[in-house]
C-alpha cells in the first residue's frame, strides 16, 4: 500500500512509501482519510491466503498530518470477513469521527455492507451491517461517503442497485437506506456530493462490470431525501475499468466527472 503526501511547501509529492508492515494480501481495498486535527489514516484489506472469511480490514494511523505512520492494527474486531475484489472506503468527518465502509464475506455468502466507526482516532470501532445481501460471488463493489451538516452519507450497491443513508453525527446510527428511483440495472459504483441548499445528488454506473464499461446515470434529491425531477442517463459513457465522480461548484450547481 504506497502513500504519499505534499510536501511543506506545497511544491512537490514526497517519495512514496509503503506502509504495510506486516498485514500483506491486498486486493480490492485501499482508502486514505484525514481529520482537521492532523490525523491521516490509510485503510485496506488483506488475508492470509485462506480465504475471504479470513480476512480483515486494516489501517495505519498517522497523527502528524501524514509525515509518519504508527504500526496496521485490524480495524474489524468482529471478524465477519472481507469481500475479496470489493473496494472499501475510509472517511473521516469535521468533527474526526472516522468512518470504513467495506462489504464482510461471512460464511463466504453473507456479503453484507458493513459499517465501522470511530469516535476516538480509530482506537476502537464499533461495527453495524448497513445492509445485507446473501450472494456466492464478489460484486466487485465501491463506496462513497460525503459530510453534510450534521449528518455523514454514505453510498453503495446491493443487488444492482445503489442506495444511500444518512448517519447521525451525535449518535453515529444510520438512517434507513434510500434508493436511486426506477428499475434496478446492473447499478454500481455510487458517488455523493450535497450542496448549501441541502440537497444530494447520487451517481452511479449502470451495466460495468468485467472488462466492460457502461452508462452513467444521476438523480438529485431534495432536503428531506426526496427525488426531485433532476436526473438525467448518458449512454456509453462510462470506459471500461472505469467510473464517475462529482462535487459542488460555489453556486450550489454538481459538476460531474467521467
Amino acid at each position: 500500500m504506497l502513500y504519499s503526501r505534499l510536501n511543506d511547501e506545497r511544491t512537490q509529492f514526497e517519495p512514496q512509501r509503503n506502509v504495510i508492515q506486516k498485514a500483506y494480501g491486498l486486493d480490492g481495498g485501499g482508502s486514505v482519510a484525514a481529520d482537521l486535527d492532523g490525523n491521516v489514516y490509510v485503510a485496506w484489506h488483506a488475508g492470509d491466503g485462506s480465504g475471504e472469511a479470513n480476512r480483515r480490514v486494516w489501517f495505519v494511523r498517522s497523527t502528524n498530518e501524514g509525515q509518519s505512520f504508527e504500526d496496521e492494527r485490524p480495524a474489524d474486531t468482529n471478524k465477519s470477513g472481507v469481500c475479496g475484489c470489493c473496494g472499501m472506503k475510509a472517511f473521516a468527518d469535521r468533527q474526526g469521527t472516522l468512518y470504513m465502509l467495506y462489504r464482510s464475506a461471512r460464511e463466504k455468502v453473507n456479503r453484507d455492507m458493513v459499517l465501522l466507526t470511530s469516535t476516538d482516532h480509530g482506537e476502537s470501532f464499533h461495527g453495524d451491517i448497513a445492509d445485507r445481501w446473501t450472494i456466492t460471488t464478489c460484486p466487485m463493489s465501491s463506496e462513497s461517503f460525503v459530510d453534510a451538516a450534521d449528518s455523514v452519507l454514505s453510498a453503495w450497491e446491493t443487488e444492482g442497485q445503489v442506495f444511500f443513508s444518512r448517519i447521525d453525527k451525535k449518535d453515529q446510527v444510520g438512517s434507513r437506506p434510500i434508493a436511486a428511483p426506477g428499475s434496478p440495472r446492473g447499478r454500481k459504483h455510487p458517488a455523493l456530493a450535497v450542496n448549501n441548499k441541502g440537497e444530494t445528488i447520487l451517481v452511479w454506473t449502470e451495466g460495468t462490470g468485467w472488462e466492460r464499461g457502461g452508462a452513467l446515470a444521476w438523480q438529485v434529491f431534495d432536503e428531506k431525501g426526496k427525488p426531485t425531477g433532476a436526473r438525467g442517463r448518458k449512454d456509453d459513457a462510462i470506459p471500461v475499468w472505469s467510473f464517475a465522480a462529482v462535487y459542488t461548484d460555489p453556486d450550489d450547481s454538481f459538476v460531474i466527472v467521467h
